[in-house]
């Protein structure tokens, strides 16, 4: 029996596009804040989610926890996600830390173009290890990331310690999924602004 190639075609694309849809749709290991909730219940989900998102990075990357000591501010967004099919915007809310106490919560966004199907999670820890750089974002009326500082992608070297190169940057990040740190992840273009909750 002969085959009809574009039939063929078609039911390749139709499994290929449900393949990646799904695919994304697993990646998304995370839930964001109940937007529902009251300011002191979203506070308290985001700081909960803080904590679970800085234990994972001690984890998954040996030496970051001293990094996050030394730095001077820390702004955990434990999920920004992504969605969209060719145009996606990354989303998340977060909470600044100084010296251990909660400092302000902030919502992060970002768009893209390009192919993704479905969403994805991962969770964002910026670290801002001078002060200055500390308070030019806290000064600021909407922080971008690559034009009002430069941020530093951490990476992991091949002894599967943190690159000191990296973290000696006044702003440095990392981005984390439930298998580990993202390598390569720029937040150039995101924005970051100040929230009431």
């Amino acid at each position: 029996m002969k085959t009809n190639p574009l039939s063929s075609f078609r039911r390749s694309g139709a499994a290929l596009v449900l393949g990646l849809a799904a695919l994304g749709m697993t990646a998304c290991t995370t839930t964001m804040p109940n937007s529902q909730a009251s300011a002191p219940e979203q506070r308290s989900q985001i700081n909960e989610a803080a904590d679970a998102t800085l234990k994972r990075l001690y984890e998954a990357v040996p030496g970051s926890q001293e990094y996050v000591d030394r730095a001077h501010g820390v702004l955990i967004f434990p999920e920004a996600v992504s969605g969209g099919f060719i145009v996606g915007v990354e989303h998340g809310k977060g909470v600044l830390r100084t010296g251990g106490q909660h400092a302000g919560y902030y919502a992060l966004s970002a768009g893209s173009v390009g192919f993704q199907a479905g969403a994805q999670s991962r969770a964002i820890v910026i670290l801002f290890m001078t002060p200055e750089a500390l308070n030019d974002f806290r000064n600021s009326s909407g922080w971008t990331a690559g034009v009002d500082a430069t941020v530093a992608v951490a990476n992991v070297g091949a002894n599967g310690k943190l690159d000191t190169n990296t973290v000696k940057e006044p702003v440095v990040s990392f981005a984390l999924t439930n298998a580990g740190l993202m390598a390569g992840v720029s937040l150039e273009g995101a924005k970051i602004e100040r929230i009431d909750l």
